[in-house]
């Protein structure tokens, strides 16, 4: 008696998570039904890329992936220049409020069309996957670190649960964003399969994390804006965002130290013959005439 109780309780919970609270319009959509299918394609995936993957590569040459992944990040291109503008002519570009807007939960063509856009930009997140599984097959593993791997695991959860839950309204902003960051991203990425003879040009690469930082500061301020106004929308969606957004800040940040600043003192090793080692630090450099050069080493 008591399991078949137990089993009552767990059906009327997964009921009410999954459904009652769900919206009524995406709820029996593509992988929107429950949890489940995202998380047994993010669990083989990590499986994939992080064990199976790195192994049966282990002895094998890369593969040559150059026009798979310039026709790959060309449709990631397209799919994020369509989120971005469609997303701004429904809404950002349009009469939306950037201090807090409500989700229109009605079946109108508008509202519908921002549910589907976001179900698309969940659909995106998934795809997504490819660039760890890509790095994987041309033994890239060094690029598979913990913030390749948070931020792809992360993303394809929140807009899932977006779609779910909350598809429109004030949460729209960050796939708006994000998929203007990813426009740049991948048209840089498309360029870098190109091979040496575009390389040389992309010296603009660290500025893409810089763009990426920005964004997560005006994720931060734009989702703070509902502790301040109420329009309906609810205001704990801040208390989910924001501690992410702060996370993966203090991610890119050391990413940025570590693929930039360090290498800066590897430069600046080679021009004037210093004597590097990886505890270099900012006091034994300086500025001169806009030149950084290295001050003398006293023994």
């Amino acid at each position: 008696m008591g399991t078949y109780n137990d089993t009552m309780e767990t059906s009327i919970i997964y009921a009410t998570f999954f459904t009652e609270l769900a919206d009524k319009r995406t709820n029996s959509w593509f992988l929107m039904e429950d949890p489940f299918p995202t998380c047994i394609i993010l669990a083989f995936w990590m499986y994939f890329v992080l064990i199976f993957g790195p192994t049966w590569m282990k002895d094998k040459q890369p593969f040559n992936l150059r026009t798979i992944l310039i026709i790959y990040n060309f449709l990631q291109i397209i799919a994020s220049v369509y989120v971005f503008v469609r997303g701004g002519q429904l809404c950002w570009f349009a009469n939306c409020s950037w201090k807090c807007e409500p989700v229109d939960f009605s079946t109108n063509h508008t509202a519908l069309e921002v549910a589907g856009l976001f179900h698309f930009y969940y659909l995106v997140k998934i795809t997504e996957l490819l660039d760890t599984i890509f790095f994987v097959l041309r033994k890239k593993n060094r690029q598979i670190n913990f913030l390749h791997v948070y931020h792809h695991t992360v993303m394809p959860v929140v807009a899932w649960f977006g779609t779910k839950y909350l598809p429109g309204g004030h949460g729209a902003f960050i796939g708006f964003l994000n998929s203007f960051i990813h426009i740049i991203m991948y048209s840089y990425y498309i360029l870098a399969a190109l091979g040496p003879s575009i390389q040389k040009y992309l010296w603009w690469k660290k500025h893409i994390t810089t763009m990426q930082l920005l964004q997560f500061c005006c994720i931060f301020i734009h989702n703070s804006q509902l502790l301040f106004h109420d329009c309906g929308y609810p205001y704990w969606v801040f208390f989910v965002t924001a501690p992410n957004a702060i996370f993966f800040y203090q991610l890119f940040t050391q990413f940025y130290k570590d693929a930039y600043l360090k290498n800066r003192y590897k430069v600046l090793k080679k021009e004037a013959n210093y004597d590097y080692n990886e505890d270099t630090t900012d006091d034994e450099i300086s500025n001169e005439n806009g030149k950084i050069v290295l001050k003398d080493k006293i023994n």
